[in-house]
């Protein structure tokens, strides 16, 4: 959160900031979204992992369910039946799919509050010739 808006909540009559300041601020709610946008991007991967395993696994689910298959659980790989890999993977890949949900609702949080701040400081990208 910038010192101006920090200011603001407690009451007191906002500081200017000093055009480093602003950079600062500019740079790391810049470098703050980068790494939500990045995280969402690792993790739609991986629940489409999940989603292409179960696809697999299901097939095996409605012809032999007791077939035995691995599992890599903490580095260790692990001997299971399909009809219990199934379930929880299922879960897993809904648990990974709210996350998602929960750091785009962040990253448009932050991006309203990244355009607001270029907004309050009159920030705009240089055009290059």
């Amino acid at each position: 959160m910038s010192s101006s808006v920090a200011t603001k909540a407690k009451g007191k009559a906002p500081q200017p900031l000093s055009d480093q300041d602003i950079s600062q601020i500019y740079s790391r709610m810049q470098s703050e979204m980068q790494g939500l946008a990045g995280k969402i991007g690792e993790l739609e991967q991986e629940a489409d992992e999940h989603s292409l395993v179960l696809t697999t696994l299901n097939e095996a689910l409605a012809e032999e369910p007791d077939r035995k298959c691995f599992r890599l659980i903490g580095g260790v790989l692990v001997e299971r039946t399909v009809k219990d890999v199934v379930p929880t993977l299922q879960s897993n890949r809904d648990n990974i799919k709210k996350v998602v949900d929960s750091l785009a609702e962040q990253y448009r949080t932050k991006e309203d509050e990244f355009d607001a701040f270029k907004r309050e400081y009159n920030i705009r990208p240089a055009v290059r010739p």
